[in-house]
C-alpha cells in the first residue's frame, strides 16, 4: 500500500515523513547518509580517491604533466577539473558529449579551487616563463544517488592530497628538463574546502545530503563550501526557492560541523596508508 501510495503521490509521500523530522531511508533531515573513501585506487594515476556517499560513488584521478606556463601568467600553473556523467551512473544520463549538469559541475569544482586557494597555482611553476604543471583532475561518477557536488569536492580534495610530484630541475647547459623520479614531494594544499548541499522542501524545510529522489522533489538546492577556518569559499544556489538569511546561517553551520567530520575521516585514511 505504501509503495502505491509513494508512486501516486510521491511528494505527498515525503511530507508525511518530513512532518515528523525523518526521512523515508531513517536518516534526521539534517544527517548525511554513510561516507567513506579510499584513497590511492587508481595506480596508473599521479593521485586518486573513491569517495561513496550512501549509494553515490565518486572516483577522482589527478595526472600530472609538464607544459610551458601562459604568457600573461608565466610564474602560474595549471588546475583543469573535469567531471563525467557517463550514462552507467544513472538513466538520466546519456554517452556521448557532457551534458548540462555535467558542465555545470565542472564549473561548479574549478570556482571552489579558485574561490577556496586550495591550491596556489604560483606553486605549481617551476622555472618562471618556462615550465609549469598542468593538474588535470578527472572525476567520474560511477553511481548517482543524489548529493554529486559534495562526493565530488571530497573526492578531488582527497586526491589532490593523495599527489606527491617528481623533482624537476632544468639544465641550464641544454635547457633541457630533467625529471628526479627519486624524489617526490607531496602537492602543497593551502586549504581544504568541503561542500555540504541542502534540498528546500516546500520552499522553508531544509534537508541535508538529497539523494536523487529528494533532489526530483525539492524546490531548490543550495551548496554551502567552507574550509578548515570556517571561512565561507562558496555559496552555489542554481534558482529555485529563495532562502532567508536565517536559513542561510543554519546551512553554514551545518556546513562547518561537516567540513569536521570529512577532516576527520581524510586524515584518518591517509594516516592508515602512510608507511611508519
Amino acid at each position: 500500500m505504501a509503495a502505491a501510495f509513494k508512486t501516486v503521490e510521491p511528494l505527498e509521500y515525503y511530507r508525511r515523513f518530513l512532518k515528523e523530522n525523518c526521512r523515508p531511508d531513517g536518516r534526521e533531515l539534517g544527517e548525511f547518509r554513510t561516507t567513506t573513501v579510499n584513497i590511492g585506487s587508481i595506480t596508473t594515476a599521479d593521485g586518486s580517491a573513491l569517495v561513496k556517499l550512501g549509494n553515490t560513488t565518486v572516483i577522482c584521478g589527478v595526472k600530472a604533466e609538464l607544459a610551458a606556463p601562459a604568457v600573461d601568467s608565466a610564474n602560474k600553473g595549471y588546475i583543469v577539473p573535469n567531471v563525467e556523467l557517463p550514462s552507467l551512473c544513472a538513466e538520466r544520463f546519456r554517452s556521448g558529449p557532457p551534458g548540462e549538469e555535467a558542465q555545470a559541475a565542472s564549473q561548479f569544482i574549478a570556482d571552489v579551487i579558485e574561490n577556496s586557494q586550495m591550491i596556489v597555482k604560483e606553486d605549481l611553476c617551476i622555472a618562471n616563463g618556462k615550465l609549469a604543471w598542468v593538474l588535470y583532475c578527472d572525476i567520474i561518477c560511477l553511481d548517482y544517488d543524489g548529493n554529486l557536488l559534495d562526493a565530488s569536492v571530497f573526492a578531488l580534495l582527497a586526491a589532490l592530497k593523495n599527489v606527491h610530484l617528481p623533482l624537476v630541475t632544468i639544465n641550464e647547459e641544454t635547457g633541457l628538463s630533467e625529471v628526479n623520479l627519486k624524489q617526490k614531494n607531496p602537492l602543497i594544499i593551502r586549504k581544504h574546502p568541503v561542500a555540504t548541499s541542502f534540498a528546500i522542501f516546500d520552499d522553508t524545510l531544509l534537508i541535508v545530503d538529497p539523494t536523487a529522489e529528494e533532489e526530483d522533489l525539492a524546490t531548490g538546492t543550495v551548496t554551502i563550501v567552507t574550509d578548515e577556518e570556517g571561512r565561507l569559499c562558496s555559496v552555489h544556489k542554481p534558482g529555485g526557492s529563495p532562502l532567508t538569511g536565517a536559513k542561510l546561517q543554519d546551512c553554514i553551520t551545518r556546513a562547518i560541523t561537516r567540513h569536521k567530520e570529512v577532516k576527520k575521516l581524510i586524515d584518518k585514511v591517509i594516516k592508515s596508508i602512510t608507511p611508519k
